[in-house]
């Protein structure tokens, strides 16, 4: 029996250590917290309290996937953008009042993107680097574009689809 007991407390212990390990593979956005939730991150900071998909549970993000609001016009900046993880989705805004939508998956290995910034959608994974107004490849190692989302821009609403 000490055998049988032995092999399952290093099953549950190994299960365990294996568990605390995966909490901490979500994308780093800098800010010392996993960002693989639905809250968006914008041009590289976390999102403010007041975000409309902060704190979003999964029945909400999947309301979102269906048509539903994704966020307001006034939550996208300027020149920059706003990244959707749990909807694998980027917006951005490279003039104003122009809302463009793209892949959040990077093309080159499939990392999620981790920050809008200076005009570019960054992978961290290997630097690549892509255009805010068409998801055109800035810098490689990607040597395709992050492809087009559909997006309907209604008011100040931005919904999906």
């Amino acid at each position: 029996m000490t055998d049988g007991s032995t092999r399952r407390s290093m099953l549950t212990t190994g299960t365990a250590a294996l568990a605390a390990t995966c909490v901490g593979c979500g994308n780093n956005n800098g800010n010392g917290s996993s960002s693989s939730s639905g809250t968006p991150t914008s041009s590289g900071t976390p999102a403010s309290p007041a975000s409309p998909t902060a704190g979003s549970s999964a029945s909400e993000s999947a309301s979102a996937a269906a048509g539903k609001a994704l966020a307001q016009t006034s939550d996208i900046p300027e020149g920059g953008g706003t990244i959707f993880k749990a909807q694998k989705i980027v917006v951005t805004q490279p003039t104003k009042g122009e809302f463009k939508a793209f892949s959040a998956i990077c093309t080159h290995e499939g990392c999620t993107v981790s920050q809008v910034v200076d005009g570019t959608i960054d992978c961290p994974c290997h630097g690549s680097k892509y255009h805010i107004a068409d998801g055109s490849v800035a810098h490689g190692p990607a040597t395709r574009p992050l492809p087009a989302e559909s997006i309907t821009v209604s008011g100040n609403s931005i919904t999906m689809g």
